[in-house]
């Protein structure tokens, strides 16, 4: 009888995979993140294109600390929209919620003279209050959000002639009127440049370069591809050099405006919550697929509640910041100040179908305006031909989600 005997098997581990070149990982980082990118290079070649094209004058100390000034509401809407379009919905209700806001803080601060601070806190409860009321209409009665906050637009765009008759209230006390136009105050020995806002930028790069440290020693821990030690270390040195030219520009002249660190707040209070908390979670899953959500057992109804709440409260802030700005609560107020928020939010990356989109990329979105609108006044042209220009970038930056889509599904 023969018997047969097998091979001993080869005890060595089977050869992993080759490293890939460091040219395919940043290709593949790339395309992971194409419409982020995409923004940031366009909102990059758009501030170098007016650069030129006024001689400098756009990125002057007290041009860019305008800037923030002036579009500090529309940013701080934007970020509340783009988190409304993730999961789902659409808010049209927030520019007369701007006016209706404004309106009651002129009321409270000038017609009965309450503390500013007081009336702020006020005022963002009756944002919450507003939110809530569009909320439980979309979340619980299932009307669809377009027709729940187009009958908003219309009532508090009413409610907003109710109480100031038709006439502009004014002027708000200097403290509140800091919100929007202050500077955060200057201290420590005199230097040539804003000491607070130097010590703020050296805590931006430190916090940034400590969050790239944290994320690559993470992805390494779970054997995950990271980009080469080299590419890693030019984009860490890029962001540091990004940080360091806006901080000693805003440094050489009155610091970072306080509407800045209000935004600055936002962004990684509501970043943080976006990509690490449950309910962040949550509402990318509604607006991905809300039948699979709801099947996972998310409670659908409390988070879409949440969502407009939190688009609520935004709005009040924005309209006080805005009034502030002004001066004054005028029944104009507001106006369009949705439609600057949408764009906005799909120009930095959201999607018609929702579950898709970041915090940052709304703001990039609306710095993208922003700067189109500042650059454009600058050189001269017109509105009419700015609102042209403007459709034609949101048009662009929707075809090319479109485009980047089918590009993938293929």
């Amino acid at each position: 009888m023969t018997t047969t005997t097998t091979p001993p098997r080869d005890p060595s581990p089977a050869p992993r995979p080759a490293a890939r070149s460091a040219g395919a990982l940043l290709l593949d980082s790339m395309r992971a993140n194409m419409r982020q990118y995409g923004m940031l290079i366009a909102l990059a070649f758009i501030v170098v294109l007016f650069q030129i094209w006024t001689d400098g004058t756009l990125l002057l100390p007290n041009n860019v600390s305008n800037l923030i000034q002036q579009n500090g509401y529309i940013l701080i809407l934007a970020i509340g929209m783009m988190i409304v379009i993730i999961a789902g919905h659409i808010d049209l209700s927030v520019g007369s919620l701007v006016a209706f806001v404004g309106a009651m803080s002129a009321v409270m601060m000038v017609k009965h003279d309450m503390p500013w601070v007081l009336a702020l806190v006020l005022c963002l409860l009756i944002g919450a209050v507003a939110g809530a009321w569009q909320g439980f209409f979309i979340a619980y009665v299932g009307i669809p959000s377009f027709i729940v906050t187009l009958a908003g637009m219309l009532l508090f765009r009413g409610l907003t002639q109710i109480v100031l008759e038709g006439q502009s209230l004014a002027p708000f006390p200097d403290g509140f009127q800091n919100i929007a136009k202050g500077f955060i105050p200057e201290m420590g020995p005199y230097t040539q440049y804003h000491n607070p806002t130097l010590l703020l930028g050296l805590a931006t790069i430190t916090f940034l370069l400590f969050r790239e440290w944290r994320d690559r020693k993470r992805q390494l821990a779970f054997d995950l591809e990271v980009l080469p030690t080299g590419l890693w270390v030019a984009k860490c040195v890029a962001m540091t050099a990004a940080v360091v030219a806006f901080t000693l520009t805003l440094a050489s002249f009155h610091g970072v405006p306080v509407v800045m660190l209000i935004m600055c707040g936002l962004l990684i209070a509501l970043g943080y919550v976006m990509r690490n908390a449950v309910v962040g979670r949550h509402v990318y899953a509604l607006g991905g697929n809300k039948a699979a959500a709801k099947l996972s057992g998310v409670k659908d109804k409390r988070v879409t509640f949440l969502v407009f709440v939190n688009m609520g409260v935004l709005a009040a802030l924005a309209g006080c910041v805005y009034a502030a700005r002004l001066n004054a609560g005028t029944p104009q107020a507001g106006l369009n100040f949705e439609l600057e928020a949408i764009a906005a939010s799909f120009i930095g990356g959201a999607s018609m179908s929702g579950g898709v989109g970041t915090v940052m990329g709304a703001v990039i979105g609306g710095l993208v305006l922003g700067v189109l609108n500042n650059g454009m006044s600058l050189v001269g042209i017109g509105t009419d031909y700015q609102q042209v220009i403007k459709g034609l970038v949101l048009l662009a930056a929707v075809g090319f989600d479109v485009w980047n889509k089918r590009k993938v599904g293929r």
